[in-house]
């Protein structure tokens, strides 16, 4: 009787077996459904960066942070910081803007804009040809058909000089995107802030 019992039991475990291989399945792939994958980009030259955020971008990745900075082995570098998800759309583009002069930036930045571009990053970085510059990410959706927008640069080495600006550009209806503080080769150490609003038809 014992016996019959233990072979019957036997059985039903066999019997049970693959539908606890099928559960264990699920469980494990809603547990990586929402699992992120990062690429860090890491240049010292500006001009390669755009480069490898578009190769990486045509790979399914989209672009998260930067930084310009001197790290331990690699000197002074821009990092960028790239993520990809299983729900990732198709790809991306991205446009870099280096520069050391902020006029240059606002006219560039505009330009872009008007390409279809919009704001995603900006750091200051020490290159080793171009000297301190602003940097600025930019990226556009090519399945995307959103409004262009306009965009004004703010640069001062003053905070209340900045205060000042910042109110005026934000009753004409311009929002903070993002700032940097850095010594740029024209303006000395500036304090450099992006706005951008809709642009107006």
């Amino acid at each position: 009787m014992q016996i019959s019992f233990s072979v019957s039991a036997l059985f039903r475990s066999l019997l049970w077996l693959p539908v606890a291989l099928l559960l264990g399945v699920q469980i494990a792939t809603a547990q990586t459904a929402g699992a992120v994958e990062y690429r860090v980009q890491a240049t010292l030259k500006t001009s390669t960066m755009e480069k490898e955020l578009n190769e990486a971008a045509r790979d399914g990745f989209r672009f998260q942070a930067v930084m310009g900075g001197e790290t331990e082995f690699g000197g002074h570098e821009v990092v960028a910081v790239m993520s990809k998800t299983r729900d990732s759309k198709s790809p991306y583009r991205y446009r870099l803007l280096a520069t050391s002069k902020t006029s240059t930036m606002q006219k560039e930045l505009q330009a872009a804009a008007d390409e279809g571009y919009e704001y995603r990053g900006q750091t200051v970085f020490e290159s080793a040809f171009g000297g301190k510059e602003v940097v600025c990410i930019l990226e556009r959706d090519p399945s995307a058909n959103s409004a262009v927008s306009e965009y004004k640069l703010v640069a001062t080495s003053k905070t209340s000089t900045l205060e000042k600006e910042l109110r005026e550009a934000g009753a004409a209806g311009f929002q903070v995107l993002g700032m940097t503080v850095g010594q740029t080769a024209f303006g000395g150490k500036e304090l450099v802030a992006i706005t951008r609003r809709a642009k107006s038809q």
